[in-house]
């Protein structure tokens, strides 16, 4: 059984090779998952422990073991920490140890960078990404790498001083980068929004978004936490990664289902039936789009499945 380190595991999954890899793996079965959240006796969303397992009978078992203790961040440590364990389909062996942080990463920003593939508008070119923290540069550069249209980053933080920086970032690699602290009118100029937050209050207001926008939704993990607001889920043609990991799961779904904005029946489509083309995706320049990333356990599992073949072919190769 190998151990795959994180700079293993970000050079044999470029993003390009991984969200076909995933838009491959979603025509085929189903995946088997399921989910457990452990948070603190106190009722607290922040400190939690996520486990993510899925199954594809005679393929491959995994699981995904995350703790998230924002604590961390004045111990100078990641506030995110996780392994993935990979299993053999037919034996139960495991095969693959994965470093999860970086796995995590990945596979978030392929899963938003596929269902872009689908919703975002032709020629969109200016991104907000909404959100500082690890998870953002990785947004960023999976869109940016799926979508050569995009020219512009614009990029909102509580903490200015993170905005800045990761604007910086963004800049080094030759794209025009700018932090702001008008998120308003980051939003009314965005024609793709990502958010990767922490926020348990909305951020983004349905009355900003302009005609044709794109709204991918990533931070919101539980049922405390959200995004956008019940405006955006009603002006917008709503879509998720997989209903299984949404519904009843993250707050960005559950809040506005509980005030009656949206109904079940209001999500038209997931990744499964946009990869298999039984919905088209976007239908006109100016439809507003919005994209729940819940980020479920069967993710995990195509993206380890892949960084398994990927590892196998380098070894043939050798």
């Amino acid at each position: 059984m190998n151990f795959i380190d994180a700079k293993c595991v970000h050079r044999l999954l470029p993003f390009p090779t991984l969200v076909d890899a995933l838009a491959q793996a979603h025509r085929g079965p189903d995946a088997i998952v399921d989910r457990s959240l452990l948070v603190a006796s106190d009722g607290s969303s922040e400190q939690c422990f996520l486990n993510l397992p899925a199954w594809l009978p005679g393929m491959a078992f995994g699981i995904k073991m995350v703790t998230v203790q924002p604590a961390n961040r004045a111990r100078n440590l990641s506030s995110v920490n996780a392994v993935y364990q990979l299993f053999d389909g037919e034996t139960g062996v495991p095969t693959l140890t994965i470093e999860g942080e970086s796995l995590t990463f990945r596979k978030t920003a392929a899963d938003s960078a596929l269902g872009a593939r689908f919703l975002l508008r032709e020629g969109a070119a200016t991104m907000l990404m909404v959100g500082a923290g690890a998870l953002a540069p990785y947004l960023v550069n999976a869109h940016l790498a799926l979508q050569p249209s995009l020219v512009r980053v614009l990029v909102w933080n509580r903490s200015h001083e993170r905005a800045d920086a990761l604007a910086d970032q963004i800049a080094a690699q030759g794209i025009a980068a700018t932090a702001t602290t008008d998120l308003e009118a980051a939003v009314r100029q965005a024609d793709l929004i990502s958010c990767a937050t922490m926020a348990t209050q909305p951020l983004v207001r349905g009355e900003w978004l302009k005609p044709g926008t794109h709204v991918d939704l990533v931070g919101g993990f539980t049922p405390q936490m959200r995004e956008a607001d019940d405006t955006t889920m009603k002006r917008a043609s709503l879509f998720v990664d997989s209903r299984q990991s949404t519904i009843g799961c993250v707050g960005d779904i559950t809040m506005p289902m509980a005030s009656d904005a949206i109904t079940e029946e209001d999500i038209l489509a997931d990744l499964y039936q946009l990869s298999r083309a039984e919905h088209p995706g976007r239908r006109s320049e100016e439809e507003i789009t919005a994209f729940k990333n819940g980020g479920g356990a069967h993710l995990d599992l195509f993206t380890a499945m892949f960084l398994g073949r990927q590892l196998a072919a380098e070894s043939v190769s050798e």
